[in-house]
């Protein structure tokens, strides 16, 4: 695990009611940009809320989109038409109970959480008790701040959706990101056979992280037809369903997460909206979905960190101050594994 050590803005501490935070007031590509670090005013833990003091936050390709503000689906469903409804981004949290609201049991001052929230990139962040769950003890704040997000959608898409058996045989495309190295750990712990695709230079971490076989998707297209899997899980890709359906058994499942491309309203959702269409009328299983925030899937998680059988993948660590460094990082496709940002 690296740290990143970029120069960056410092702005001194003042006043017990504010904290610092990265800042978005307008929609964008750049996040150089877009970024700030202000001070603004500290939340307050509300009813059925925990205040938490903000250790880590992880990075992912939803906090891209955003930020652009694409496809223009999300801006209609509540996040802001012309601009960001929720100026702070940042989803994933880890950290430590700060304050409890009204009506919260089983979380007090002091106990260290990882969870979901709306504007982890600060140092503190108020949310749903329901959105948090105790940090395993064996993982620091910048690991455990790496699952809420990646872990889950590795979960919930290894568990719930493709329904992966003991024995099958599975291809994950987009092995090297923060959900794919979640995801060939998770079907490895269900025991499957796994095949991770990803780039030349991120061969050796999807092998590292347990894969059986890896395909270089720069000199051999996985979705060739060569091989057949009983499950394909497609991770923010952009291949045509076509394409995906060849790499397929006769009875096998597809399972898209997320994606690329496609049109700005729409996006990647146009090819997910298709598979969900075309299932009922072929033999092979089409899904398509996005993950969901549920206590119990963090629970899931935290036992399997405990036990071993996933590790987070940690590529680099940044300041706060430099939360668009890391934005950067991720979305220029050289991350290995997660980024993650320390508070």
């Amino acid at each position: 695990m690296r740290t990143a050590t970029l120069p960056g803005p410092v702005l001194a501490a003042t006043g017990q009611d504010t904290m610092q935070a990265i800042v978005q007031r307008r929609y964008g590509t750049v996040p150089e940009d877009l970024f700030r670090l202000e001070r603004i005013a500290k939340p307050a833990a509300g009813p059925g809320e925990v205040l938490v003091r903000v250790r880590a936050a992880g990075v992912d390709r939803g906090t891209w989109h955003l930020m652009t503000g694409l496809p223009y689906l999300a801006r209609v469903v509540g996040f802001g038409l012309r601009a960001p409804k929720l100026p702070v981004p940042g989803w994933a949290v880890a950290g430590t109970v700060e304050a409890v609201g009204a009506g919260v049991t089983g979380l007090r001052p002091g106990d260290e959480v990882f969870g979901t929230c709306r504007g982890s990139f600060a140092e503190y962040v108020a949310t749903r008790a329901s959105r948090l769950a105790p940090k395993p003890a064996d993982l620091t704040f910048e690991q455990a701040a790496a699952l809420p997000g990646s872990a889950t959608t590795a979960l919930q898409a290894v568990r719930d959706q493709a329904k992966l058996r003991p024995g099958q045989h599975a291809l994950i495309i987009g092995a090297s990101g923060g959900v794919g190295t979640f995801a060939v750990q998770i079907a490895k712990a269900f025991g499957a056979e796994v095949t991770g695709a990803c780039s030349t230079a991120k061969t050796d971490l999807v092998r590292a992280v347990g894969a059986d076989h890896v395909i270089d998707y720069t000199r051999e297209d996985p979705t060739a037809g060569q091989h057949r899997y009983d499950v394909v899980i497609d991770i923010g890709g952009n291949r045509r369903l076509a394409q995906l359906r060849r790499a397929l058994a006769p009875q096998g499942t597809l399972v898209i997460t997320g994606g690329e491309g496609g049109s700005r309203w729409l996006g990647g959702t146009g090819r997910n909206i298709q598979a969900q269409l075309l299932s009922p009328f072929v033999g092979q299983r089409l899904t398509a979905f996005i993950a969901r925030e549920r206590r119990a899937d963090l629970i899931t998680l935290a036992g399997l960190a405990s036990s071993g059988a996933i590790t987070p993948a940690i590529d680099r660590v940044y300041p706060l101050s430099q939360a668009a460094a890391a934005l950067r990082h991720l979305i220029d496709g050289r991350a290995r594994g997660k980024v993650v940002i320390s508070i």
